[in-house]
């Protein structure tokens, strides 16, 4: 027979067991997004920022891990003293309007993601000689599944676990053999004063910071219903992922640099299959073909899971309807059908484009002009949005207003440069 003595002992096990349980589910939309941020646009720049210019362009990729880190941290922030989603939080403080605005800023941004998601899978699939209709349906069929017959932390396990494919280029990187004293003699030989350089730093420090990274963390965050207490074990989750995508573009650039660098400095990498064309004859079939068509396919199916999730979550926080990963499809019929109809959409229209380049390229200048909006929103909310012991204030404020203002400054400047306007 159980007493009232013995039930508390008996009970007090679930205890320990539920707060690690919360423990682990802070860890998962840090190191998501930084994973998707490092999708097939951000390879393609990268490569050819080694194919161009050697390691000259790598230590910018290091100084980028804190910029990463600083934007990615207010949005944790907001997330989880606030409990609300980047446009519940700009409606009640900026009005309907604004919330709208931000949001359409969002949709317009990934739906140029998601072109250039499903562009890297179809050019992988053409690697192999697949259409694109077979590649691209594929790839359509997978990413409904993941999420319609999934939890929250179920989707971000399959989608981290995709996102791991991104370490083969870890060992692209080994394979190219680049040679460490070369190395450190390029990355303090920055040629500050040429224009060309200038422009491609500008297009990487451009491809960092995205709309939809912020609206999914901050969402995500919020829908698993995490508190102030758990602030600092996500910080480290969005320190780790911020740290793990710039050594992922590292280590693209120093394989381009290393093999298609000394060989051909003036290629162009475009597309997908560019580089693995370029790299095969360096590293050989399997390392520069299969090993790099699964990090470009680890790289694009993560990012169109996380891109599709945030354009639902924002909607959702605007329009007010129902949305979360727990909800079965049916109690949440708009968030589940803006997800399904953001993947169907992208796919189709890369298999009707008929120029991926020039789409992909259309797509970096639209991302680069829509960082002042992104990044003003958010620290304009650090500041109004929180209580004043995380509110942000003092001489950080200014550390980030400072940070923000430049990344915002050379990004557009370099969205304007591809656009041909300067």
């Amino acid at each position: 027979m159980t007493t009232a003595v013995d039930a508390p002992a008996r009970a007090a096990p679930r205890v320990p067991i539920s707060r690690l349980w919360r423990t682990a589910a802070v860890f998962g939309p840090g190191l998501l997004v930084m994973l998707a941020d490092t999708d097939v646009g951000s390879v393609i720049t990268a490569g050819q920022s080694g194919v161009q210019w050697g390691y000259r362009l790598l230590l910018l990729q290091v100084v980028l891990v804190p910029v990463l880190f600083v934007v990615q941290e207010l949005t944790v922030r907001l997330a989880l003293v606030t409990g609300r989603g980047h446009g519940e939080l700009i409606s009640d403080y900026f009005g309907r309007f604004w919330a709208y605005v931000s949001v359409a800023g969002l949709a317009v941004a990934c739906a140029g993601a998601l072109l250039t998601e499903f562009s890297g899978v179809a050019g992988v699939g053409e690697i192999y000689g697949i259409p694109r209709a077979v590649s691209l349906s594929l790839a359509a069929v997978a990413l409904l599944a993941v999420v319609l017959t999934g939890s929250c932390r179920r989707v971000e396990s399959v989608a981290i676990s995709v996102g791991l494919f991104e370490f083969a280029f870890f060992f692209v990187a080994y394979y190219a053999h680049p040679a460490p004293a070369e190395i450190g003699r390029q990355m303090v030989d920055i040629p500050f004063a040429d224009k060309d350089y200038l422009y491609l730093a500008a297009a990487n420090i451009g491809a960092v910071i995205m709309p939809w990274m912020v609206f999914y963390q901050q969402s995500a965050l919020a829908d698993k219903g995490l508190g102030p207490e758990h602030l600092m074990m996500s910080r480290v989750d969005t320190a780790l992922g911020a740290l793990v995508t710039q050594l992922v573009m590292a280590a693209v650039l120093v394989a381009c640099a290393a093999t298609i660098g000394h060989a051909s400095p003036n290629a162009t990498l475009a597309t997908v299959g560019d580089m693995s064309k370029a790299l095969t004859p360096f590293l050989g079939e399997t390392v520069g073909r299969v090993v790099f068509s699964l990090g470009v396919l680890g790289a694009g199916m993560v990012a169109a899971i996380v891109v599709s999730l945030a354009l639902a979550w924002g909607v959702g926080e605007v329009t007010g309807y129902k949305r979360s990963l727990e909800m079965h499809p049916l109690r949440a019929r708009w968030f589940y059908g803006v997800y399904s109809l953001a993947v169907i959409a992208g796919a189709v229209l890369v298999g009707a484009w008929p120029d991926l380049v020039q789409m992909n390229i259309a797509v970096q200048v639209m991302n680069a002009l829509l960082l002042p909006l992104v990044i003003g929103f958010l620290v304009a909310l650090a500041v109004k949005a929180l209580p004043d012991p995380y509110r942000l204030k003092g001489v950080y404020l200014w550390f980030v207003i400072a940070i923000s203002a430049a990344t915002t400054a050379l990004g557009v400047f370099g969205g304007l440069q591809v656009a041909g306007l300067f």
